[in-house]
């Protein structure tokens, strides 16, 4: 990380190992994990960023319970944030309570194709699960969870800390599949389902109206107490962008309890998690970030992944992705000259690792990893040695550096 010229690096927290029981006893060597991680960065002038939960639930509270189904997570959640707070605040400043929510209720819940996997016919093909409300409780009680977390840390750390706390969704440039009136008003409401669903209640303190009337009565209900927690909530919005996503119109008949979240917003999506070697035009990042300052009140921004996915057995040139990250840094430096209140910026991803839907198959890392060596061993793609040029100011890269020092590019 030092040597790539990084000034900052996101990592989550992994709650099964911090306390593998869910709740109770912490674990000291999961403790002593994340104690030396984070020291080892600040000795080597890397600001930890830190994520508190990002996809893995401890066995033991999906079975006692079914996790995030149950409002009993939101006590649970607050008690382990408790404890990442207290022993790690000291020195983490910026703290991010959960990684795309938005996403987790969609690919958890609705197609099944991420943890617990839960979904319903014909949305997927899982043991368990109801496509057609479950989304919508967990995101439920991942807004609730996240406020009662925020509530905690404004009590009794941040004066103290003096520290930052946000959360963060997956968003992507929704365009209409043509100019016909029909997909152009489809690609609207997909965005208003896909970035509305979370950011009209963290900003505005309820669900977006358009979501009340298509979803019904699976859409559950805030309290005002609730709706004037959730709104003093962030201290920034964390974004993860990778695509265009194109919306086609999709008009549905069928009853509510049989409509899963895209039959609910009549919509159809192109939207693919890990396309590889496919040209993606960098100005989604640019319609994304002004979207997001002129609906919301222009927010402090963190982008926290932004990256290129290509089979993982490229060992050195990947080009696309150099291709890719110049052209989306130039996107942003475009977005900054436009007023976009984006204070940082983090590469997805420092090195190949397990991807949730790709696995091993298919990486974003700049660094290979050669996983059939028993070290590991890293070795820099040309996407490594490009974005250390670029953040040491060094030759070609130079030209889509920002003249705004005080955004702070980094790498996860």
């Amino acid at each position: 990380m030092k040597e790539t010229g990084l000034d900052a690096y996101r990592f989550s927290i992994s709650w099964s190992r911090l306390i593998p029981n869910g709740r109770g006893e912490v674990n000291p060597k999961g403790l002593e994990y994340y104690n030396n991680l984070i020291n080892e960065l600040l000795d080597h002038g890397i600001q930890p960023h830190a994520t508190i939960f990002h996809y893995d639930l401890p066995q033991v509270l999906e079975d006692e319970y079914n996790g995030w189904l149950s409002p009993q997570i939101i006590g649970d959640f607050t008690a382990y944030a408790d404890v990442c707070f207290r022993e790690f605040g000291d020195r983490v400043t910026y703290w991010t309570t959960l990684n795309e929510p938005n996403a987790f209720a969609l690919l958890g819940y609705d197609t099944g194709l991420g943890p617990p996997g839960r979904c319903s016919k014909p949305f997927g093909n899982c043991s368990n699960g109801n496509s057609a409300a479950e989304p919508y409780i967990v995101a439920h009680h991942c807004l609730l969870a996240h406020s009662s977390a925020v509530s905690l840390y404004r009590r009794s750390y941040q004066e103290k800390q003096q520290g930052f706390i946000g959360m963060d969704i997956f968003t992507s440039d929704f365009l209409p599949y043509t100019n016909s009136t029909e997909d152009i008003a489809a690609a609207k409401r997909t965005q208003t389902f896909f970035i509305g669903w979370f950011l009209d209640p963290l900003y505005y303190g309820d669900y977006p109206i358009l979501m009340k009337k298509n979803v019904g009565s699976k859409l559950p209900k805030f309290s005002r107490d609730q709706s004037e927690q959730l709104m003093s909530s962030m201290d920034f919005l964390g974004v993860n962008y990778y695509t265009i996503t194109h919306v086609k119109d999709d008009p549905q008949d069928a009853p509510n309890n049989r409509r899963d979240f895209m039959a609910d917003a009549s919509a159809k999506t192109n939207l693919n998690y890990s396309t590889t070697h496919v040209y993606i035009p960098s100005y989604g990042l640019q319609d994304v970030l002004e979207y997001l300052k002129q609906s919301y009140g222009n927010p402090p921004i963190y982008i926290h992944e932004n990256g290129y996915p290509m089979s993982q057995d490229v060992v050195f040139d990947d080009e696309h992705r150099v291709k890719f990250l110049s052209e989306h840094l130039r996107s942003l430096l475009n977005s900054l000259r436009n007023g976009s209140n984006t204070k940082g910026y983090f590469v997805w991803s420092l090195m190949d690792l397990y991807e949730l839907l790709g696995g091993f198959s298919t990486t974003y890392g700049l660094y290979y990893v050669d996983l059939t060596d028993k070290d590991l061993r890293r070795y820099p793609r040309r996407s490594a040695i490009w974005y250390a040029d670029f953040l040491k100011g060094r030759r070609d890269a130079a030209s889509v550096r920002s003249s705004d020092s005080s955004l702070s590019i980094s790498s996860v």
